[in-house]
């Protein structure tokens, strides 16, 4: 089968300094804990509990409610940043803190910042219960809005003067349409958008797939916002899967495909990525021998 391997694709710059701190912490005396995952992979997540990093994470608790769990040893802030709430109620626990908050989100909280001492609102486009917006958004709850559609901004007041930004992981198609309807409805706001460059190079290069492409994989963990926005992306021109990893790979989807083509989240191990494309490289539909799929060597998984 002929495949295109979409570049760039997997990891981000973001992803590989997290894993790294993490790994480095396992070697701390006491227990370590990550609060909530250190990033959207449940591979990861496995593989760093075999190292003795373990995740502590709850669906529908936020990261000042997961502390609760906590009583000693190190903490570390995920990938997707904390608010200073988090930090103070850590440090008056008495925990080491460690700061794995990818650079672009320091930015954007740092950009929030400024413009709320000089006065604005600020209208955040994100995704609800997400860490990354959760955090975001408390740093001034009472005057950071968060926006997920048009009637989000519908309900803002338009004397009122915003800046409107954004969670690094959305779609930037998405987030350009919000900025373009906020400038037509509200008359003082001014766009600051922070999609980071690696999920804006991804999903551009997703968005100028080739013609001759019929299947289209994505490779990523369901609970990752940017790998879902490239499936997002790419189903508008083609036949979309989104899986895990190789295992989860359904043959019958290949049936009288010529040509895949293979991306995958920021937040995926190229090790997962690589396996997936060998596979359908070496695939084809008329000899039997070649639909056996390969196990997965988990101490591959953190490189």
């Amino acid at each position: 089968m002929e495949v295109k391997a979409i570049v760039p694709r997997g990891y981000c710059k973001g992803v590989v300094r997290a894993i790294e701190i993490a790994k480095k912490a396992a070697q701390e005396n006491g227990p370590v804990y990550i609060l909530g995952m250190i990033v959207h992979n449940q591979y990861i997540v496995n593989a760093l509990e075999e190292l003795g990093v373990h995740t502590i994470d709850h669906k529908g608790k936020t990261r000042l409610e997961l502390l609760d769990e906590i009583d000693d040893g190190t903490v570390i802030i995920t990938a997707h940043g904390a608010g200073e709430n988090v930090f103070q109620k850590a440090k008056e626990k008495g925990l080491h803190i460690i700061d794995a908050s990818c650079p672009d989100v320091i930015k954007t909280h740092q950009l929030i910042q400024t413009k709320r001492q000089d006065g604005y609102e600020i209208l955040y486009i994100g995704k609800s219960g997400h860490p990354e917006a959760e955090g975001a958004i408390s740093i001034d709850p009472e005057h950071i809005h968060l926006i997920s559609s048009q009637s989000d901004i519908d309900q803002m007041d338009n004397r009122q003067h915003y800046v409107i930004t954004n969670q690094t992981t959305m779609s930037l198609y998405d987030v350009y349409d919000l900025c373009e309807y906020a400038k037509k409805t509200l008359p003082y706001v001014e766009i600051a958008k922070e999609t980071c460059t690696a999920t804006k190079v991804r999903q551009e290069a997703i968005q100028n797939i080739d013609e001759d492409v019929d299947i289209v994989f994505i490779i990523g963990d369901p609970h990752s916002n940017n790998t879902k926005k490239l499936a997002s992306i790419a189903s508008f021109k083609k036949d979309v899967y989104m899986i895990e990893s190789l295992q989860d790979l359904d043959l019958n989807c290949l049936k009288g495909k010529q040509c895949a083509a293979v991306s995958s989240g920021a937040s995926t191990p190229t090790y997962l990525t690589n396996q997936v494309i060998e596979f359908l490289k070496q695939f084809d539909e008329t000899l039997p021998q070649t639909y056996q799929k390969p196990t997965i060597d988990k101490d591959k998984i953190l490189g």
